[in-house]
């Protein structure tokens, strides 16, 4: 055997594995001008492919397999090259042909169109490809992905921001993802390289507490992290029929604790909107270890750092808590 990892005069090549994925950083405006490369943000689940020893693994953001809910994927991309890794994300597409969250929340009903589209690759027959800048490694995907009725690439485009923002209002799409065509891909890490903007009002929230019914959750009391810090934001009691309060209350009452987990709670009034939580309605809530994440849309952040006009969408357990922040 020879040095420098070669065998018989060849590299050895290595194994594919789950990679951490890189973070989009939240921002009030997207940077426009040359070296930016824009892609319409989907409301969808992020979901890693890895190919390695003759098998597809899907993983979700946190590494947990989605192989079981996610098969016809897996077996779609089954002609990938062993020790290639595919980054992207599963949506639901609806009728109107947009992504719709609601219904990932549901996939497994009959018709349901779930879709992956694969946007980097971070490695390719064994070999790494995390150091290459974006635009290079999209060429290698490009030569890779072949397009069927389950898989497709997200399109990226070097236009002009603005006709970019105009063409996902039209379509009524969630928003745009900014990312520099010279980026190398950072496991983990949300360096402003790769950034978001929402054009429609609703994120990820951390779950820190529920008010209970005899349906088994009347409303969630979600929030943000700032550092390592839980701040809440609003109390959502819309969106929800009765089986889901049902679904969402099995899913987190294990997490049920004595402690509150909001750094700024009690809150002194219900403010103008009553989003305030104030010592007495804090009373009628049972408080949670934050694990879980739900989606929320809303009408506005008011300058309380509260939301108006709540409504919830689904859990989610392809978030990282600790990684919700507040997005502009």
């Amino acid at each position: 055997m020879k040095s420098g990892g070669q065998v018989a005069g060849k590299v050895a090549k290595s194994l594919a594995r789950f990679i951490e994925p890189m973070e989009c950083l939240p921002v009030p405006k997207l940077p426009a001008g040359k070296g930016w490369l824009y892609e319409i943000k989907l409301d969808g689940w992020r979901l890693e492919s890895v190919k390695t020893g003759g098998k597809v693994i899907l993983y979700s953001r946190r590494g947990k397999s989605f192989n079981a809910q996610f098969s016809d994927i897996a077996n779609a991309l089954n002609y990938l090259p062993n020790e290639t890794v595919i980054d992207g994300e599963v949506v639901a597409i609806d009728e109107n042909g947009k992504p719709n969250f609601n219904l990932l929340q549901n996939f497994r009903s009959a018709g349901t169109n779930i879709r992956y589209f694969a946007f980097d690759i971070l490695m390719h027959d064994g070999k790494e490809l995390i150091r290459l800048p974006l635009s290079q490694r999209r060429q290698v995907l490009a030569s890779v992905i072949e397009p069927d009725a389950c898989v497709e690439i997200s399109e990226a485009s070097d236009s002009a921001l603005s006709e970019m923002v105009k063409f996902v209002r039209e379509h009524g799409l969630e928003g745009i993802v900014a990312k520099r065509g010279d980026s190398v891909y950072q496991p983990g890490l949300r360096t402003g390289t790769w950034c978001k903007q929402r054009l429609n009002r609703g994120q990820e929230f951390v779950v820190g507490g529920y008010v209970p019914s005899h349906l088994g959750v009347d409303s969630l009391v979600v929030g943000f992290y700032r550092g390592k810090d839980l701040y809440y934001a609003a109390r959502v009691r819309a969106g929800f029929i009765p089986a889901t309060r049902l679904k969402v209350f099995e899913a987190i009452k294990h997490l049920k604790t004595a402690k509150c987990p909001f750094v700024n709670l009690p809150e002194k009034e219900a403010g103008r909107w009553g989003q305030g939580l104030t010592a007495e309605k804090m009373q009628e809530c049972v408080w949670l270890m934050p694990e879980a994440v739900a989606q929320i849309e809303f009408l506005e952040w008011t300058g309380a750092n509260h939301l108006r006009h709540t409504k919830f969408v689904g859990l989610r357990d392809d978030k990282d808590p600790s990684k919700v922040v507040r997005e502009a």
